[in-house]
């Protein structure tokens, strides 16, 4: 039946589209400042009107040095106990404070195409009366270059580095002694006063009256580079801020736009009066895009970071990178295909993703890496139709050559050399799994779903490719490991048991047995079964806003307090992970009106690599807040699995289904929704879609 609605016109989106809400806090509090990013690197802003921290532009970086604090008055910022008003966007951030008749707003931006960062301060004098107004900035560095491989979760750093004051420019210069690298820092106007402790201005402000200054850091392999690039910032810093937003708008128009000049594809564009449902769709796509990096030092060419700006800076994990496979091979697909042929060469079983720098393996063994690699070359089959170059041979970890078929029944197959004597593969222990919940290890009941599916997938391929004989012993096989499965379902419960070393069932209330076990095997569920999953989520990790990854009823809630996978919150893909499942356990009323909720916590830039379940700490303007940093937290700003938003809206929302002859199906459940919600340009395999609540509908 046609749904008569009138239609939303059609508006690529800007900066302002992506704009955080207007957040307030002031020292002490449980923060993760926003950072921002250039694509060839990035940094953070600090809980400061005009710090900036965690500056990188792999293979220079400052480590985790904190430069540009404000003294106000002469007072530090910090200790005043003012509160400080940040907002996010794509090109800069913005923060606001006001103390004592002063009013300080500041604009910073990491500058298209430069190692640097801009922060325009603006200094408005509020009260009846003129007056001196003595303003510090105290600046420090922690310059290096490291070619070498990036193994360390903190960005590098030196702490000795050389200084020299360049008193023509008022500005300060450090060298690193043990590598090459140069970081220059100052202001315009030329500050009234420098030393080796910063820049200081005396401005006379008249009432009612603004004073207006930019700092500027500008990096290099040497001081001579740097300060060229410095000079070349400083001649005109206002115009530098315009730049950098007119690059950020044309950056989002050209994700959307076929035949762009920036990306291999493009995203079709949502188009809805639902406010809520667009939200969580642009921090979706945001959460991708702003980890790309292209970045001239790189030997994998164009790739995507996984965190920012804080922690594995030149690192991709290879989980998160195929939680977010949707939209790399709708929008980047010959960047997924080389990342693809590249982690094909490595071990998948000796990491957790390579490292850009050196295209070198890091970390330990994540032991969702097989089903990682199929995800992706599922997604990336699927959008592409590059069914010819699975018939090409590339070189396995040992260096035989193998056809890229080969390698997907190698990742597909993997777990055979895990199996127990229970049938199911043993994943090891905690390291290779959530890190932060002790009682899911060895036998879970995700994984070995997510083997079911492996299987499944390749007999579809196989299939596809007209062989009759292996789509038959792939099924057989996931039939038998299916059923052996059913050992792990707490009956009654809606939960599942992960079987430890010694044989003993634990019950593990944790969100992944239930979002991928729903993603994988949901048809092998009963109606029963389907029911109390659906009731076990909604009673125990389900919150208004946002979920628990683990429910504070299990044993192992007591373990730790991270809050990408423990009770305290949960991980960005968590949550419409957890919707997804609910539309296809057929409760698409509680997705919908969930999703409502979850859009009040896309209020913070592109969602967080944890934020905190509701209760658990006050809420972040009416959302659920992003978590920290620092420890016990230890999580970044934002993650690069941000795309399962997008995966959510397109594949569950639209019900949309790629096939690998390049057909597209559409089965909108917009219920709760904008029923005149649709997809406008969604190209697969060389064909274009526009998708409503009647389905899809290809163009001529």
């Amino acid at each position: 039946m046609t749904v008569l609605v009138e239609q939303t016109p059609a508006v690529l989106p800007t900066v302002d589209d992506l704009a955080s809400d207007p957040l307030v806090h002031r020292f002490g509090d449980l923060w993760n400042p926003p950072g921002l990013t250039n694509f060839l690197g990035c940094a953070q802003v600090d809980l400061d009107p005009v710090a900036v921290r965690s500056i990188s532009f792999p293979p220079f970086a400052m480590g985790e040095a904190v430069t540009g604090n404000l003294f106000l008055d002469d007072r530090l910022f910090s200790a005043l106990g003012v509160p400080v008003t940040t907002t996010w966007r794509p090109d800069c951030v913005v923060r606001e404070a006001e103390w004592d008749g002063l009013q300080v707003r500041t604009t910073t931006v990491v500058p298209f195409g430069q190692m640097a960062i801009v922060v325009r301060l603006v200094v408005t004098n509020t009260g009846s009366a003129s007056r001196v107004v003595p303003i510090r900035l105290a600046l420090r560095s922690g310059v290096t270059q490291q070619l070498t491989r990036w193994s360390e979760p903190a960005p590098p750093g030196e702490d000795d580095n050389d200084l020299e004051l360049d008193h023509p420019r008022a500005a300060l210069v450090w060298t690193a002694r043990h590598s090459a690298a140069a970081v220059v820092q100052g202001g315009v106007p030329r500050a009234d006063h420098h030393d080796a402790h910063g820049l200081r201005w005396s401005p006379v402000i008249a009432s009612g009256g603004s004073w207006q200054a930019t700092y500027v850091l500008a990096m290099g392999t040497d001081a001579e580079r740097a300060l060229s690039s410095y000079d070349a910032l400083t001649v005109d810093p206002d115009a530098e801020i315009a730049r950098t937003r007119r690059e950020w708008d044309a950056e989002l128009a050209a994700v959307f736009t076929p035949g762009n000049d920036r990306y291999s594809g493009h995203l079709p564009l949502l188009v809805t009066s639902d406010a809520d449902l667009r939200r969580v769709w642009l921090m979706g796509v945001i959460g991708v895009v702003y980890f790309k990096r292209d970045n001239p030092h790189s030997v994998l060419g164009r790739s995507y970071d996984t965190l920012m700006p804080r922690y594995w800076q030149s690192l991709t994990f290879l989980w998160d990178y195929s939680l977010s496979s949707l939209v790399h091979s709708l929008l980047d697909p010959d960047v997924m295909r080389r990342y693809l042929e590249h982690w094909i060469s490595t071990d998948v079983h000796t990491h957790m993703g390579t490292e850009w720098l050196t295209g070198e393996p890091v970390g330990v063994w994540y032991a969702v890496n097989d089903y990682a690699m199929c995800m992706t070359l599922d997604a990336y089959l699927r959008a592409t139709g590059d069914i010819e170059w699975l018939c090409r041979e590339l070189p396995g970890p040992g260096g035989a050559p193998l056809s890229v078929v080969g390698h997907l029944d190698r990742f597909a197959c993997s777990w055979r050399r895990f199996r127990s004597e229970s049938g199911l593969a043993n994943y090891g222990g905690i390291g290779n799994l959530l890190e932060c919940v002790s009682t899911y290890v060895n036998e879970i009941a995700s994984l070995n779903a997510a083997n079911v599916w492996m299987l499944r997938k390749a007999a579809e391929v196989a299939r596809f490719l007209g062989d009759e004989l292996a789509p038959l012993w792939y099924e057989a096989e996931a039939t038998i490991l299916a059923d052996d499965l059913k050992q792990l379902y707490a009956e009654g419960t809606g939960h599942w048991y992960a079987r430890q070393r010694d044989g003993s069932l634990i019950p593990v209330r944790h969100c992944y047995d239930f979002s991928t076990v729903a993603a994988t095997i949901a048809d092998d569920l009963t109606d029963l079964q389907r029911s109390e999953m659906v009731e076990f989520f909604v009673r125990e990790l389900q919150t208004p806003t946002w979920m628990r990854a683990l429910s504070d009823r299990d044993t192992d809630a007591s373990y730790s307090v991270r809050p990408d996978h423990q009770w305290t919150g949960a991980f960005p893909a968590w949550p419409p992970s957890a919707a997804a499942a609910l539309y296809r356990f057929g409760r698409a009323d509680l997705a919908s009106s969930w999703i409502h909720g979850l859009a009040r916590s896309a209020n913070q830039g592109p969602f967080g690599q944890a934020q905190f379940a509701d209760g658990v700490v006050p809420a972040e303007s009416g959302g659920a807040a992003k978590a920290p940093s620092e420890l016990p937290w230890i999580t970044d700003w934002t993650c690069a699995a941000n795309g399962s938003w997008v995966d959510l809206v397109v594949t569950s929302v639209f019900g949309v289904r790629f096939g690998l002859d390049g057909g597209l199906t559409a089965a909108p459940q917009l219920t709760g929704l904008d029923p005149g919600a649709r997809l406008v340009g969604l190209t697969v395999q060389g064909r274009t879609w526009d998708v409503d609540a009647d389905g899809a509908h290809e163009r001529p």
